[in-house]
């Protein structure tokens, strides 16, 4: 008896975590849509609690702090860039053609768009660019991990002979640029910067940029 009332006692715990992480996945994936929209500042307990019919209480024990609810969030954002842009572009050879492939996705993911207000990273890097912190140091770090997948790619590129002898992070540099002007116009309603777009990245694959 004492064995049986153990593992019923785990396996409670367990469903408890279970349904804690669940939660969790529900409460950033919401909190995302608002941050790409309105910005991580605007994140708090109680609008997330009445978007989602959940006890604010409830929220603040899964996050305790609100500096950890927007780092949770910017969490998820990546966990969905990665698997929205980057896995699926792996299908493709390395260099050029994975560099194009990131890019089609890349459109794909701000067009679409895989977050209700665009880019999470466009809509949050303005904020914080200029406010030293924990926040401002992981959205840092995702958007030099992007630059170095695009880096990486066009250093195979290079080597394959596929583009020009150009430099790869000023490369990376460019076409994130390129991408990051395509979120705003795509936002403003001028659907025409993608088909720009793919022009600067065909001359810059080409080495005529």
């Amino acid at each position: 008896m004492v064995t049986t009332g153990h593992k019923t006692a785990e396996e409670s715990a367990d469903l408890r975590l279970l349904r804690g992480a669940r939660s969790r996945r529900a409460v950033t994936s919401r909190a995302v849509d608002i941050a790409s929209q309105d910005g991580l500042d605007v994140l708090s307990f109680g609008r997330l609690a009445a978007d989602l019919g959940m006890s604010k209480a409830g929220i603040q024990t899964l996050f305790r702090t609100k500096e950890a609810l927007q780092l949770a969030t910017v969490d998820a954002a990546q966990e969905a860039f990665i698997e929205a842009v980057v896995r699926p572009a792996e299908d493709s050879p390395a260099g050029a053609a994975r560099i194009r492939a990131l890019v089609d996705r890349w459109i794909d993911y701000a067009a679409q768009p895989l977050f209700a207000g665009g880019c999470f990273w466009g809509a949050n890097l303005p904020i914080f660019d200029s406010r030293p912190g924990p926040v401002r140091d992981a959205l840092l770090a995702q958007q030099r991990a992007w630059r170095t997948t695009l880096a990486a790619q066009f250093e195979r590129a290079v080597a394959a002979g596929e583009v020009g002898n150009l430099d790869p992070e000023v490369a990376a540099f460019q076409v994130t640029a390129v991408l990051n002007a395509v979120n705003l116009a795509l936002r403003l309603g001028e659907d025409d910067s993608v088909s720009m777009a793919r022009q600067v990245i065909d001359r810059l694959l080409a080495g005529g940029a």
